[in-house]
């Protein structure tokens, strides 16, 4: 379903995030036999300036290289002239993903001295959480590129007037529109969103007002029905009540 769209240009960059961080994080912690951490930084810094590398650093080159080999190669063993655009725009999109992890990496440091005087720092490179990666590929999703639906090689903005602005290696590229996935349909494998539980109260993606597609809602008491103030009797038995509670659940229209 929904081939070239928005939302499969996400998931290849998220998976060849995500792939290039766990492997990167099980290099770091000794799990792995084919890498460590970055040891390139270890004799850098300046101890006049009162820091040093050191630590362990992690080290996503192993992690990048992993990533393309895994991800990378079965595309580029498709052949054919009319899978080349696809697969392009397949590969520029896993490695948008894997340069959002590169982008973000910082810098941790620790402080050494007398009484905590921080006379001098160890300094070491970490990748950023998941979390934070995920949410720079977030924004990139809502900011994609539609590309030219003529299959080549080299990637064109669809936009005739737009297509002297280079397409960035960060950028996520998209052929087709996605499809109305707040309607059913069968014959792509779109549930649509009727009958989903929604949030009242929120602004976010699980709210009724996005959720529900502007559709309205249902409100239903669902009564629910379970032990509590449960106390140890001796000897030698647990005496509980029986609580109820009826809360408010609201399903799109």
């Amino acid at each position: 379903c929904c081939v070239g769209t928005k939302e499969t240009a996400f998931i290849s960059a998220v998976t060849a995030a995500g792939l290039v961080h766990s492997v990167t994080r099980s290099c770091s912690a000794g799990n792995m036999t084919e890498c460590s951490c970055d040891v390139t930084l270890r004799h850098g810094g300046s101890a006049s300036e009162g820091w040093h590398w050191g630590g362990c650093s992690d080290d996503i080159h192993y992690g990048m290289s992993f990533s393309r080999k895994f991800l990378d190669v079965p595309f580029k063993n498709v052949t054919g002239k009319s899978g080349s655009g696809l697969v392009a725009m397949n590969l520029h999109n896993n490695e948008a993903g894997r340069q959002a992890v590169a982008k973000l990496m910082s810098v941790d440091c620790r402080c050494h001295g007398v009484s905590g005087s921080c006379a001098v720092k160890t300094c070491w490179k970490t990748m950023s959480s998941f979390e934070k990666i995920g949410r720079f590929l977030k924004d990139r999703y809502e900011n994609s590129i539609q590309i030219s639906d003529r299959l080549r090689k080299k990637l064109r903005r669809k936009e005739k007037s737009q297509r002297k602005i280079p397409i960035g290696k960060e950028d996520l590229l998209y052929v087709n529109k996605s499809p109305n996935y707040c309607v059913e349909d069968q014959k792509l494998g779109i549930p649509g969103t009727q009958g989903r539980e929604c949030n009242r109260t929120s602004q976010g993606p699980d709210g009724c007002n996005l959720l529900c597609c502007g559709r309205g809602y249902n409100t239903h008491v669902v009564r629910h029905v379970e032990r509590c103030e449960c106390k140890f009797v001796w000897c030698c038995y647990v005496r509980c009540r029986r609580c109820e509670t009826m809360t408010d659940v609201h399903t799109c229209k």
